[in-house]
């Protein structure tokens, strides 16, 4: 290896080029091999040699690519996409632990721009843009400001992600707006960094987002139970403020847990929303 490169992950897969040039391959199938992860490269080598791929080419990191039946067969991969070529990677047996992995060594360290928060409780901050570096674990993007606040973004937790133009530090950026929760309060952080940067951090904040999206069908009782909790009301007071008997609310509660909508925090009654359970509300809210 070069100087100062390291081994991240060294494990046996299987991969495939789907995209050559710009152009779909037809009927490709799977390599099997070794796939190694270092923090300036992917190299994959099977029995018909090795391909290097330059981490600082890798434009974006996606999801299902099905071209055919032989790529439709395995159920979990990522797709990588550099210059005007597209791969496909199924390694090990956590494809989420390697994904964190990829995005870690294209991500973590990486110097970017932060508003932090921006929006609290729907409220709009006079908070200054700061520098900060990401780090990511599984599951989380850890955002350390210069300041010496740090911020965690649960993917589980992200409610909507938006990309727009803003004006940052006096230029025109790129920005990334994240609501997501921060103890029981919604908050919007805005990230804004170099474009390929903001490209690599927005599709893998797009990933929480599909996670939460609502597409959950509910009784018109059970969008009243929510929107109540949206607007602050106490688990324990929900009977009363709506007028339902006890028990009804007890199995809407069960209902809505099992959706997960809302998380359990101790027997009898006392629940939260969930990042679903917010953007149904809101939803719901709106709709009135």
């Amino acid at each position: 290896m070069s100087e100062g490169e390291y081994k991240i992950t060294d494990t046996q897969g299987k991969f495939l080029q789907v995209v050559k040039n710009g152009r779909k391959l037809n009927d490709p199938d799977w390599t099997s091999g070794r796939v190694l992860l270092s923090n300036k490269r992917l190299v994959l080598a099977g029995n018909d040699g090795k391909r290097t791929i330059p981490l600082q080419k890798v434009s974006a990191l996606k999801g299902r690519y099905d071209v055919n039946q032989a790529v439709a067969s395995v159920s979990d991969y990522l797709s990588v996409e550099f210059g005007k070529d597209v791969v496909l990677l199924s390694a090990g047996s956590n494809i989420d632990e390697f994904e964190t992995d990829v995005y870690g060594a294209l991500l973590n360290q990486k110097m970017l721009l932060t508003k932090h928060p921006a929006v609290e409780g729907g409220v709009v901050q006079s908070t200054d843009w700061e520098k900060a570096r990401l780090k990511i674990d599984e599951g989380m993007i850890n955002v350390a400001i210069a300041s010496g606040t740090f911020v965690g973004i649960e993917l589980d937790d992200i409610g909507s992600v938006e990309r727009a133009t803003r004006t940052v530090q006096g230029e025109q950026r790129t920005v990334l707006e994240v609501e997501h929760t921060q103890g029981e309060t919604s908050v919007q952080t805005y990230i804004s960094g170099k474009t390929r940067r903001c490209s690599l951090l927005e599709s893998l904040l797009r990933k929480g987002e599909r996670k939460n999206e609502g597409g959950v069908e509910l009784e018109e009782t059970e969008k009243e139970v929510l929107m109540a909790l949206y607007s602050g009301v106490s688990s324990f007071e929900i009977p009363d403020f709506l007028g339902m008997d006890v028990d009804r609310v007890e199995e809407i509660f069960e209902r809505l847990i099992e959706l997960d909508v809302l998380e359990e925090v101790r027997k009898r009654r006392e629940v939260s929303l969930k990042t679903r359970g917010r953007n149904i509300a809101s939803e719901s809210i709106n709709e009135k």
